[in-house]
């Protein structure tokens, strides 16, 4: 009998199990998956109540199929809307409107056709790529509206990253240590979320796109007819271009910004190499000024807005009026003017090496460039003489200055050796009647010796301008402790800023404060061979002055000695403290030669070029 085999017997299976359902195929089409990348848990640890027909287990898909298509679809769309949204981002926060992301981003219709035309190891590549890309040129438009916001400017990716620590010092001299720490470490989380989030959404679209071609395709293809037909009727929307370009323009203008940032590192080196006051010998410098106490100050943040700003002026204006009557009265004159600052809202550094080099310094690689150079320096050049002992008091500083030695100061006062002992004004380490006390105190009140020339930075007009310090009689300042009921007294600056219309009015006060201050102590301890020169450094930021705001700032002369005044009678200047509307108007790096010429021989002449 021939011998019979029997072939394995196959367990029965349910024939639904082979199928995918509805529900989960709607759920995979709407994530974006194929049917094999769902999850499954491992079947010996599953429990019954998870075993489908046949012992298979079910994934959670499969327990909660109407949640799981929500939730799909809920990503899928918070994807293309986070998408859109860094599509359409501007670069500054006024273009935060409503038709901004109405538009058509060009972009997003090029993205979506490559991806549908890739293969797919070559679309996940170029996906997460995009991703990344995307996430990066939004943190890169973030940094622009902070910057234009504050400095009135984009951010320079080749030359602004050193910024970052100064930004970091002044959150923690206005926020403390805990505050700057914590601020920092939000800064760097918001970051890497941005990027992952970003890099998941351009992934889950492009498998969206991938299983769903043919509608895509004609979405694609539909979008960008629109696109080309907007463009070309120039179709706007509350005032915005319909069609839209923004990461194109975003990448270009930052490719030129590189560009121009290599291009103007050469070109600046050059101009900086060329001094006419170079070889001046020491006793052809200055001559005009011999025997004067020569003052330089900078007011922090007093810009040309103060004095005409309808919201700020009328109090600025009567300081300096009142401060004319005043010292004319003390026996000095006055003279005004423009000048232009190479910087606004910030950047106070750009504006003082431009005064002191009579160079355009409007970012920081040229601030290394000259700052490290053998420049002659305005100051500088007064130390060159030997005629004069040469101080710097600078409050603001609060750490070592390696830079001081560019402007040629024999002494540095910094905020750790001011003898306060009072206490901070948010930034300001103090205040500026005290700053100009200790002078008086440490060096101008101290008998015989050199004439002094001095650069003196007050701070305390700097931004979040509260809480504010306040006049006190000059034999009341002692060593600033007399500041602490002043402070404690003064306004919230988080309260302040809460309130868009009171920003302006205390930028008022800040400056009416650093006028006051600066006056009156010309007025008492100024004598018939004091010169003071003083200006602002900027303008303001751009929540005082607007986003359209110029960048001059009021420079003004005050002396005792009529000759003084009568060595600039050809600059044009007007008479009193505020410059008028149709006074001149100089760029910034123009000032240290007509002082230098004005004050002595004209350079490159006979008497004062002698052979190297």
């Amino acid at each position: 009998m021939p011998h019979l085999t029997r072939s394995p017997q196959l367990p029965e299976t349910d024939p639904a199990s082979d199928r995918v359902s509805e529900t989960d195929r709607a759920t995979e089409e709407a994530e974006g998956r194929t049917p094999d990348e769902g999850s499954a848990e491992p079947a010996a640890s599953a429990p019954a109540k998870d075993r489908g027909a046949g012992g298979a287990v079910r994934g959670w898909h499969d327990r909660h199929p109407a949640v799981a298509r929500v939730l799909a679809r809920t990503a899928t769309v918070l994807s293309a809307a986070l998408v859109l949204f860094a599509l359409l981002l501007p670069d500054q926060l006024s273009g935060l409107t409503p038709g901004q992301f109405a538009r058509i981003p060009v972009e997003g219709i090029a993205g979506a056709a490559l991806l549908l035309v890739l293969p797919p190891k070559a679309r996940r590549v170029a996906a997460v790529f995009a991703g990344v890309t995307l996430g990066l040129l939004t943190v890169l438009n973030f940094l622009d509206m902070g910057f234009y916001s504050v400095l009135a400017r984009p951010f320079d990716p080749v030359l602004d990253w050193g910024l970052f620590g100064d930004a970091e010092s002044f959150l923690r001299d206005s926020a403390g240590e805990a505050g700057a720490i914590g601020a920092v470490i939000g800064v760097l989380v918001l970051v890497v979320a941005l990027l992952v989030l970003m890099t998941l959404a351009v992934v889950r679209l492009s498998r969206v796109i991938s299983r769903h071609s043919a509608a895509a395709t004609g979405t694609t293809l539909l979008l960008g007819t629109s696109w080309v037909a907007v463009t070309a009727l120039g179709m706007q929307i509350a005032g915005v271009p319909v069609s839209s370009r923004n990461v194109a323009e975003l990448v270009g203008s930052r490719v030129d910004q590189v560009r121009a940032d290599l291009k103007d590192e050469r070109a600046f080196a050059e101009a900086a190499a060329g001094d006419a006051f170079h070889d001046t010998p020491p006793d052809r410098l200055l001559t005009g000024l011999r025997g004067k106490d020569v003052i330089f100050t900078f007011i922090e943040s007093y810009g040309r807005s103060a004095v005409e700003d309808p919201k700020i002026a009328p109090g600025v204006d009567a300081v300096l009026a009142d401060g004319t009557r005043r010292l004319r009265k003390a026996g000095f004159s006055t003279r005004s003017a423009w000048l232009t600052s190479p910087t606004a809202g910030g950047g106070s550094w750009l504006a003082h090496s431009t005064l002191m080099s009579g160079l355009w310094i409007n970012n920081q690689q040229r601030y290394r460039t000259v700052t490290s150079s053998d420049r002659l320096s305005l100051t500088g050049a007064f130390r060159r003489t030997g005629a004069w002992r040469t101080v710097g008091i600078m409050p603001g500083v609060t750490r070592s200055w390696p830079e001081g030695t560019f402007y040629g100061l024999d002494h540095v006062y910094d905020s750790r050796n001011l003898g306060y002992r009072g206490p901070k004004f948010s930034w300001s380490t103090m205040p500026d009647q005290y700053s100009l006390s200790a002078f008086e105190r440490l060096q101008h009140g101290k008998p015989g010796g050199k004439p002094l020339m001095s650069e003196i930075i007050l701070t305390s007009s700097h931004n979040p301008w509260a809480p504010l310090p306040k006049m006190i009689g000059w034999n009341e300042v002692g060593d600033g402790s007399v500041y602490n009921a002043i402070q404690k007294a003064g306004k919230n600056p988080t309260e302040v800023w809460r309130d868009p219309a009171q920003v302006p009015v205390e930028y008022g006060h800040a400056i009416q404060y650093s006028l006051r201050s600066l006056i009156s102590y010309v007025e008492k301890y100024g004598n018939k061979n004091t010169v003071l020169v003083f200006l602002g450094d900027h303008q303001p930021v751009p929540a005082v002055t607007g986003e359209h705001a110029s960048r001059d700032v009021p420079v003004a002369i005050v002396a005792h000695d009529p000759a003084v005044l009568k060595r600039i009678s050809d600059w044009g200047w007007q008479t009193g403290l505020k410059p008028g509307p149709k006074a001149p108007v100089w760029r910034m790096d123009a000032f240290r030669t007509r002082f230098l010429t004005s004050y002595g021989p004209h350079p490159g002449s006979a008497a004062s070029t002698p052979a190297r």
